[in-house]
């Protein structure tokens, strides 16, 4: 019997010896782990004596490895996968500080001896948040599944060493954020694949801030996303691998780079054909990059340099842009807040794209030489906030463009405060919000076109437009007409030293909504000046109409606008007013510009009013304050 028993171990031993399992060992007294589990229940055992027995290993159970050396041996049968999705994934929690090491596979064969992965988000966040995980397990799988090894080892952040991995074919999102965090990870695995697929490297070694090289990355041909915030926030890499591919993916190299603080170069970029969002915030926050790759591509794609060298605070030089036809947001916050960039690049194409120049130069305070914008016909936003905040120019392009389109000019020199001289604005017919915002707190600016020559407004037209521009003196003319909704809203609030004003509206009203057309558009201008208007125009003093304390001017008109201007008087008794020798019609409007009353004149008109308060008379050229 004894004989027989010890066949049995010896049996025992021997295929224990012949697995590999996931083995944990402790690295200090006192260590445990559990297993949490959300949605399925797989398979799992562990052993404590090195697989002579085992047991069953349940949610939330915590095995304890009380002496340093300690291990636990675990394996499974779980033919269809570990975890099946996001929703329902099963992960380890480590107390201590535990090494893996053996086959993960045997949570999935029994033994570790398999290579090949069949459930998609297999290992899904296995050991997600483990930082008393120090050495990482075998993952020596060839064949990949979707979201395999998503999210594997984010936040061990006492992890110090990756595992190999020798798959050359990749499946969508195996790889995903599965180091990101790791902060102690000195080393990036090599990546052998080849044959890639979406997002299959995205954010996988996203702030690891000890890597300092980057891997090899042989693969020619691209997929959607697919290195996407591989190497995003890792602060001490200072070397990018080469980039040989010339065919590119919707966003393949995606926030690639993004605030890798201590990069000196990047690699050269040769792909003549882009993508969407394939260069998209590449190289962003890469504040020691002083020289940018040559871009030669024509032909460009939507949202292809967005953001691709923002806040890269050494480069000063811009490569050249040789495409003639944009694409939407192609060009959108590409040197945002490079403060050492001194020139533009030449801009000459005249085929635009909505928000194609977007935010491009904004923050540049360096910026002193800018190019030529020959479009005549504009897009949505185009040139929105372009150089936003660049306190050195001096001097602004022409702006040839007749054809305008919503927001096209808004906020493009805002807070240009070196800004002297404001580009002649030609365009006739203009669009909602078209200048919007476009010379706020440019406070330098003191020479402005005599004229602004639309006569038809769009809503929201001017809002803004000159606010806080503390050297204009002068107004440019508005000779249109009617007002349109907050076409002229804060148009010249808080201009200091605005000291004359020409206006050819002869009424405050817009659509029952007086205030909304010029809202607070003369707030904190000069104390004293020249408001010039036709002579119908109700002389009302407020931020919202007339400066206080402005002199009044009325427009040259013809004779026969003059015959009412015959000495008229009023008398009030209660709530009653008195009209003597009004000639034309007589006109009663409430404070906020309201219409209350209209009446044809007389030798004496008698008017009833609803309510004390004050009001506004006019007949013909003059207008009378009166307050019951």
């Amino acid at each position: 019997m004894r004989k027989l028993l010890s066949i049995i171990m010896s049996f025992v031993v021997c295929a224990t010896n012949a697995a590999n399992y996931l083995t944990f060992t402790a690295e200090e007294e006192n260590s445990s782990f559990n297993i949490n589990v959300s949605g399925d229940d797989p398979d799992v055992q562990y052993s404590l004596d090195e697989g002579i027995t085992w047991t069953p290993l349940k949610s939330f159970i915590r095995v304890k490895l009380e002496n340093k050396g300690d291990k636990a041996l675990l394996k499974g049968d779980n033919p269809s996968g570990f975890s099946t999705s996001n929703k329902h994934h099963t992960y380890f929690e480590i107390e201590g500080s535990i090494a893996a090491s053996g086959s993960v596979m045997s949570l999935i064969d029994g033994n570790g001896e398999s290579d090949k992965i069949t459930g998609d988000y297999c290992f899904f966040n296995l050991f997600y948040n483990c930082t008393g995980l120090t050495h990482a397990p075998e993952l020596p799988a060839t064949q990949l599944t979707s979201s395999c090894y998503y999210g594997m080892f984010k936040d061990c952040s006492n992890l110090t060493e990756a595992p190999e991995l020798p798959a050359t074919q990749l499946t969508s999102s195996c790889y995903y954020s599965m180091f990101k965090n790791c902060t102690r990870l000195e080393q990036a695995p090599k990546l052998p694949a080849t044959n890639l697929a979406d997002r299959c490297y995205t954010e996988i070694f996203m702030n690891c801030t000890s890597i300092t090289q980057a891997p090899e990355l042989p693969a020619t041909q691209l997929s959607d996303f697919c290195y996407s915030d591989m190497f995003n926030s890792c602060k001490n890499l200072t070397n990018a691998p080469e980039l040989k591919s010339t065919e590119l993916a919707n966003g393949c190299y995606n926030n690639m780079f993004k605030n890798c603080s201590s990069l000196t170069e990047t690699p050269e970029l040769p792909a003549t054909k882009m993508s969407q969002y394939c260069y998209s915030g590449m190289f962003e926050g890469c504040t020691l990059l002083t020289k940018t790759p040559k871009l030669p591509a024509m032909q460009l794609d939507s949202c292809c340099y967005l953001s691709m060298f923002s806040d890269c605070t050494n480069i000063t030089q811009a490569p050249e842009l040789p495409a003639t036809k944009l694409a939407s947001f192609c060009y959108s916050l590409m040197f945002n807040n490079c403060v050492n960039l001194t020139k533009t690049p030449d801009l000459k194409t005249t085929e635009l794209a909505r928000d194609c120049y977007a935010s491009m130069f904004s923050g540049c305070v360096s910026l002193s030489e800018v190019t030529s914008l020959p479009a005549t016909k504009l897009q949505k936003r185009c040139y929105n906030s372009m150089f936003y905040g660049c306190v050195n120019l001096t001097n602004a392009p022409e702006l040839p463009a007749t054809t305008m389109e919503e927001s096209c000019y808004e906020s493009m020199f805002s807070g240009c405060t070196g800004l002297t001289k404001a580009p002649n604005l030609p365009a006739t017919k203009i669009a909602r919000r078209c200048y919007f915002s476009m010379f706020s707190d440019c406070s330098a600016l003191s020479q402005i076109q005599d004229t602004l020559p639309a006569r038809t407004l769009a809503e929201d037209c001017y809002e803004n437009m000159f606010e806080n521009c503390t050297s204009l003196i002068k107004a440019p003319i508005l000779p249109a007409m009617e007002l349109t909704k907050k076409c002229y809203a804060n148009m010249y609030r808080g201009c200091t030293n605005l000291s004359e004003i020409t206006v050819n509206f002869s009424t405050w009203e817009y659509s029952n909504s007086p205030t909304y057309a010029t809202f607070y558009w003369v707030e904190n201008v000069a104390p004293t000046g020249t408001f010039i208007c036709p002579v119908q125009l109700i002389e009302y003093y407020d931020d919202n109409r007339i400066p206080q304390g402005w002199e009044v001017k009325h427009q040259n008109v013809g004779v026969d606008q003059y015959l009412s201007e015959k000495d008229w008087s009023i008398s009030i008794t209660d709530l009653t007013i008195y009209i003597s020798g009004a000639r034309s019609k007589i006109k009663i409007f409430d404070v906020a510009g309201r219409l209350i009353t209209c009446r044809e004149g007389g030798d004496e008109v008698r008017i009833s009013l609803p309510e004390k308060g004050v009001y506004i008379v006019n007949v013909g050229t003059k207008s009378k304050k009166i307050d019951l």
